[in-house]
């Protein structure tokens, strides 16, 4: 089976290569020769994931999933949310947003955040939606040097290290977008 995945994020198109069984061909926008920019105008994460797959199922044809993922600390009423990749503004970049919450971050007592992923999957004329979500905290600093985004700065609930220093694998297990591509693969593998 073909599926294009609806991202320009190389370090999320092999993470979820990694996670995917070999029945399944994942096919990037590069490969399908999509170079548009598709901008997250939705409010929510099902929304914005919504979006990426429809526009690639209406424009291209092919069946398609999208995700959006936002990082939802509860001591700042759930924010970056839907804004995590661009929390600190432009240039948007994972050190800038890194560097910002952990400053908004400074005073409060309470760090516990999780990460939340939304998958969206059009393939043929149906649409599904899967979540994964992975809870933990917030670290005080920097920790690993794998991962991306938030990664170096958030631990897992369970663990003693964060996600930036965990192995792919170990974190594909447990990580947000790691739970949702499960639903997601689950899925695939019984869908007629």
């Amino acid at each position: 089976m073909k599926l294009v995945f609806a991202t320009n994020n190389l370090n999320k198109l092999k993470e979820v290569q990694e996670m995917l069984p070999d029945s399944i061909q994942l096919l990037s926008l590069e490969d399908i020769g999509c170079s548009d920019e598709i901008d997250e105008t939705e409010s929510t994460l099902e929304g914005n994931a919504n979006l990426k797959a429809g526009y690639i199922k209406n424009k291209f044809g092919f069946n398609c999933f999208a995700d959006d993922t936002g990082l939802e600390v509860i001591s700042l009423d759930g924010k970056p949310g839907v804004y995590s990749a661009r929390f600190a503004g432009e240039p948007a970049n994972s050190e800038n947003n890194m560097q910002k919450l952990l400053v908004d971050l400074e005073n409060k007592t309470n760090r516990k955040a999780q990460f939340r992923t939304a998958v969206a999957l059009h393939i043929n004329d149906e649409k599904f939606l899967f979540e994964g979500i992975c809870k933990g905290e917030i670290l005080r600093m920097k920790q690993g040097e794998k991962g991306f985004g938030y990664d170096p700065i958030f631990k897992p609930e369970g663990f003693d290290q964060s996600f930036a220093a965990m192995s792919s694998a170990e974190k594909n297990t447990i990580s947000h977008r790691g739970i949702a591509i499960q639903k997601l693969v689950y899925f695939l593998s019984n869908y007629k």
